[in-house]
This record gives C-alpha cells, sequence and structure tokens, in this order.
C-alpha cells in the first residue's frame, strides 16, 4: 500500500470468513489493540483507507485512542 502508517500505529486488514470476498481492519498502538472495524468492506483497499482514517482521527489532539 502507498500511504505510510504513522508510528507506534500498525493496521492489519484481513479477510472475514462472512460475508465472503469481504474484509476488517484492526488498528494496534505500540502492539495494543486500540480499535477494529465494525463493518466488512468489499475490497482490501477501501479496509486499509478505513483504517487510515481512523488511524488520522486517534492522533488528534485530544483523541482517546479512536473509542467513543
Amino acid at each position: 500500500m502507498a500511504d505510510e502508517v504513522p508510528h507506534p500505529y500498525s493496521i492489519e486488514v484481513s479477510p472475514l470468513p462472512k460475508p465472503e470476498g469481504n474484509f476488517q481492519w484492526a488498528i494496534r498502538r505500540s502492539g495494543k489493540l486500540i480499535e477494529r472495524s465494525d463493518r466488512p468492506h468489499r475490497s482490501e483497499a477501501k479496509a486499509f483507507e478505513s483504517a487510515m482514517e481512523a488511524v488520522e482521527r486517534a492522533m488528534k489532539p485530544g483523541a482517546d485512542g479512536g473509542r467513543r
């Protein structure tokens, strides 16, 4: 993927068993899970794009790691 995930975050995109052909993501900060997708994404690229948006939200001042 062309987008670089800022340190100390990492993004894991994985296929979902159901619905088949869809993907989910998880964001980790220093190895600790901070957020996971709550809906399926139709492609790996769309899942990664959604995860990057979540990382950007988590990096904003006053953010609590993406949790509401």
